[in-house]
């Protein structure tokens, strides 16, 4: 990711309080890019929710969403031999 130096104006409260929100001593640059990662991260969400509401899930839908689940996972493996730690 190509990253330049660019002037912007902001408030400088809120840069403070997202700077103590975020760790002190955190630089504003770093800040700044995981507000605007977040934000991406927000919209992208709220337009595929939308895009879903427009369109809901139909009965068939959810028919075949349901005929596709594969409940039978006993496929023979000792998952415990092979992850004795995670049984402690």
């Amino acid at each position: 990711m190509v990253k330049e130096k660019v002037t912007i104006t902001l408030d400088r409260a809120k840069a403070t309080a997202a700077c103590e929100l975020v760790g002190t001593g955190t630089p504003l640059s770093q800040v700044i890019d995981l507000a605007l990662d977040r934000l991406i991260r927000a919209e992208r969400l709220r337009s595929d929710v939308a895009a879903y509401r427009s369109h809901p899930q139909t009965a068939e839908g959810d028919g075949m969403a349901a005929s596709s689940v594969n409940d039978d996972l006993a496929d023979g493996t000792d998952w415990e031999a092979l992850y004795p730690e995670a049984g402690s």
